[in-house]
């Protein structure tokens, strides 16, 4: 097994090391030399790292890639050698970043058919037709896992990161040192207070807004938010910020007693059979102490799933004794199980200019920006006129 001390990237290792081998005459003209898998279990990395390392050198002229029999040393010009032979180590060093397929790392916490799936896709497609490859950690929630997969991913070389962070009351410090050391960085669905990172996410103040606007037009006042704790989570906060400022807007009280901020079971490291049950028996509690509330407001698809439970279990009947409204839910077809009245956030944009703006900063043509998209509102079965008396 190969030394990995170096601070280099171990695909720029593996292209410098075999480069020297072709330089210095150990692979000679048309020599085949060691495969992707043989570099990767060699250098104890994994293929994709590998193949990037060939890919360079393919690049540069040095080898010859031929598809089911491997890698060769290219033969010497009649001009003269090969360019990998005379070739000198600052060359070496400006092939790197010229090669033409990028890599651009993804660290998220999970997705689903709520949210998530339509941001892959548009991802995936997007750094497809970018010559680039999309290369996927998920890290369940966990800030120790999310530190982790920086670390690797930055190990197998990739060019920039895109980084849905895991909740908490702080960044974790490789977000940090990533944002110091001005590497290709995007955040989804949350920002960094005080600190010029690149970010992307729904402009969630409005978008709750709009939830809660809805609620007020079909004559809800008695509205219970549930969330999980904000816990310094930009997207949560400004949830409720928009919450709170429809109220304010249309001249009605807020009333935080028949608020829920502390649902903990649909959180990533949390998402257990009996936290569930847990759960809604509490919502379901509130529910009893507070007969009054009329709708509710929940902050994210999973949440409305436990209100829903929670209300059943008490024999009320949504929408007709009980709205819910909440942010994402799977698009369904026709027939196809239970759509509640959601806000729709507009992942697959949100790919295409997570990609976008990775490559823009490569590329120098992009600075770190802000980016806030609107959402929309879309009906369906879980909202209704609120209850008379």
């Amino acid at each position: 097994m190969k030394e990995l001390s170096s601070s280099i990237p171990m695909y720029e290792k593996i292209f410098n090391e075999t480069r020297s081998l072709i330089e210095t005459g150990v692979y000679r003209s048309g020599d085949k030399i060691p495969s992707e898998k043989e570099l990767a279990d060699a250098y104890n990395v994994s293929r994709i790292t590998s193949k990037k390392a060939l890919d360079l050198l393919a690049a540069e002229g040095a080898i010859v890639r031929m598809p089911g029999r491997g890698s060769f040393v290219s033969p010497d010009s009649p001009d003269g050698p090969r360019p990998g032979r005379a070739a000198s180590a600052q060359t070496a060093e400006r092939a790197v970043p010229a090669a033409k397929e990028k890599m651009i790392g993804l660290v998220l916490t999970d997705f689903s058919a709520s949210y998530g799936t339509r941001l892959l896709y548009s991802m995936e497609e997007f750094t497809r037709k970018n010559d680039c490859f999309l290369v996927l950690r998920r890290t369940f929630g966990d800030q120790a896992s999310e530190e982790s997969a920086i670390q690797k991913m930055r190990g197998l070389g990739v060019d920039g990161l895109i980084v849905f962070p895991a909740q908490g009351e702080y960044f974790n410090a490789e977000i940090l040192k990533l944002v110091i050391a001005e590497f290709p960085l995007v955040l989804i669905d949350r920002k960094l207070k005080g600190v010029a990172a690149a970010s992307i996410s729904t402009d969630n103040a409005e978008a709750a807004a709009l939830a809660v606007n809805h609620l007020f037009e079909l004559g809800h006042r008695n509205i219970a938010l549930l969330s999980p704790p904000p816990r310094d989570t930009t997207a949560i906060e400004e949830r409720i910020e928009g919450f709170v400022r429809a109220h304010a807007d249309c001249g009605i009280a807020a009333d935080r007693g028949l608020w829920m901020n502390d649902i903990t079971a649909t959180l990533p490291d949390a998402f257990y059979a009996s936290n569930i049950e847990q759960e809604i028996q509490r919502i379901a509690e509130h529910l009893e102490s507070h007969p009054d509330i009329t709708a509710f407001f929940a902050i994210e698809y999973y949440i409305a799933l436990l209100a829903k439970a929670a209300a059943e279990r008490l024999g009320k009947k949504v929408p007709q004794d009980l709205s819910i409204v909440c942010f994402d839910s799977p698009t369904l077809n026709v027939g196809e199980g239970y759509l509640f009245t959601h806000i729709r956030q507009k992942e697959e944009e949100m790919g295409r200019l997570a990609i976008e703006s990775v490559l823009g900063i490569l590329a120098g043509t992009q600075p770190a920006a802000e980016v806030r998209l609107p959402a929309e509102l879309v009906p369906g079965s879980s909202t209704a006129a609120a209850r008379k008396g």
